[in-house]
């Protein structure tokens, strides 16, 4: 079976690009309809020749001239030159760090929510930090791990599950996380001030590094002066890490069970070290000692312990 094309069919594929295969014994193809170019042959796109002067002595054809690279625009050249925004920028909180001494809450607040200092803020939906407008003392101060969804998603630290347990283990000590209600006006003893000790929940799916910790460490040194608290709980082993910055390193490297019991120091504040109640909820064998560590911390902010 063959395939039969009519003049203006073979002209449409011939401009494609597309050979059509012509037996020798075919007759010529009719004209093109009208308002269709013939297909020129190839002897049509040789150089014409006047009548007696050779072929050779025929102009030749010039060479198209390149095409001149144009310059890129200046929008697009800053386009390109510009750093992402989203990326980390240590020396933003570096540059701010004598301006976080003078911030209160809401320009604290907001600083936090602009910060850029580390890869921890990248994927950030909301930092994580419940704190208050004015300036409030509380007398205890509870530092937790980096958040996890369910604290980004609240905007606030030991939320659900964990969060219920660690209210009814302070108020087992006369204690009360901070809040806006009607608390807020309770005396400083029995107030607790809560804060992760970063502010973004990591995004990247691994375990925050000391230089991140140290670049989160000025804001939370900030909370520290506004709520004056006489006691710092560190809740986990990151927590445990930077409150315990200033020890010898060999003592800073054990076990957080290696290191309770005893009163440590950041910022001049007592520092008592326990079991995050994330983990009291997998391993509850765990709370009495929790609950012994709470007895510690309550001595120490009520002035009975003498702290070194």
């Amino acid at each position: 079976m063959s395939l039969v094309l009519d003049a203006r069919q073979r002209a449409m594929l011939q401009e494609m690009g597309v050979r059509v295969w012509t037996p020798r014994d075919a007759p010529e193809p009719p004209a093109v309809l009208a308002g269709h170019a013939k297909p020129r042959r190839a002897a049509e796109h040789e150089p014409a020749t006047l009548p007696g002067v050779p072929p050779a002595a025929a102009a030749p054809v010039a060479p198209a001239a390149p095409l001149a690279k144009t310059a890129p625009s200046a929008a697009v050249a800053a386009s390109h030159s510009a750093a992402p925004e989203s990326q980390p920028s240590p020396g933003r909180v570096t540059g701010l760090v004598g301006g976080i001494a003078q911030m209160d809450w809401p320009a604290l607040t907001e600083a936090v929510r602009q910060c850029q200092a580390c890869a921890m803020c990248l994927g950030r939906r909301a930092p994580v930090l419940a704190a208050p407008e004015l300036s409030t003392p509380c007398d205890w101060l509870l530092v937790g791990d980096p958040p996890d969804e369910a604290q980004e998603r609240a905007g606030q630290p030991f939320v659900e599950e964990a969060g219920q347990l660690l209210d009814n283990m302070l108020r087992a000590v006369a204690v009360k996380r901070w809040n806006h209600g009607p608390d807020a006006g309770a005396a400083p003893a029995a107030r607790a001030y809560l804060s992760p000790v970063l502010k973004c929940r990591p995004a990247l799916m691994r375990a925050p590094n000391a230089t991140e910790l140290a670049t989160c460490a000025h804001f939370l040194r900030r909370e520290i002066a506004l709520t004056q608290p006489k006691v710092i709980v560190a809740m986990g082993r990151f927590a445990m890490q930077l409150l315990l910055s200033d020890t010898p390193p060999e003592q800073a490297r054990l076990p957080l069970g290696k290191l309770r019991g005893q009163v440590w120091r950041f910022a001049d504040v007592p520092v008592v070290v326990t079991y995050p109640p994330a983990y009291l909820l997998r391993n509850g064998q765990d709370k009495a000692r929790a609950w012994a560590d709470l007895c510690l911390a309550r001595a120490v902010a009520c002035g009975a312990l003498t702290s070194p």
